[in-house]
């Protein structure tokens, strides 16, 4: 299956995606036999079904906000393998010495997290926002009103200019002292 894939992807592809996402060669050759295995239909595309056919993305709480940014990039409803590994790429572990890649800085990695929040694409997270999304993480093992009650401290810690919303700015901010660069980090082989 890697011998497939290096045959599809040419030298210059692999090289400009390098250099688009600091993912190494193998490493690139190793996510696009992924992506194939992924494509059911064979047609280099895939589709929100294909995606939560992953068993890991099926049982993760947020499966489907994590399905959903795949294809904030695409605004469609497929995505191609260089749309599929720039959303990977937020998730490479940060180097100091790779600091030219602009997809997985802390800024990045900040503003996937923040799109994970904002359901509706306003550029704000409400209230009924981060209730849904602590729905969706925690289901039924905190009542309604112990929910309400972080959603309101959330939003009364990090709002700033007091619109009762979270920009992302001020997302940042309530951000500032979390190791992102760590916690949104996936190793990938070589």
């Amino acid at each position: 299956m890697g011998a497939r894939a290096s045959i599809q992807l040419q030298d210059e592809e692999i090289e400009e995606i390098q250099n688009e996402t600091g993912f190494s060669r193998n490493q690139i050759i190793r996510l696009y036999s992924r992506f194939e295995s992924l494509d059911k239909s064979g047609n280099g595309f895939l589709s929100r079904e294909d995606f939560l056919r992953i068993p890991e993305l099926a049982i993760n709480p947020l499966g489907d906000r994590i399905v959903h940014s795949f294809f904030q990039e695409s605004n469609d409803e497929t995505v191609n393998f260089r749309q599929f590994i720039h959303v990977l790429a937020r998730f490479r572990p940060t180097k100091v010495k790779i600091s030219k890649n602009k997809l997985n800085t802390r800024e990045e990695k900040l503003r996937f997290a923040f799109r994970m929040y904002d359901l509706d694409g306003d550029d704000k997270i409400s209230r009924d926002e981060l209730l849904a999304v602590l729905h969706m993480m925690v289901g039924a093992n905190i009542s309604e009103d112990q929910l309400g009650s972080i959603a309101d401290r959330t939003i009364h810690e990090a709002d700033t200019d007091g619109d009762k919303q979270i920009s992302f700015d001020e997302f940042k901010l309530a951000m500032e002292k979390v190791d992102v660069e760590q916690k949104m980090s996936i190793r990938f082989l070589n």
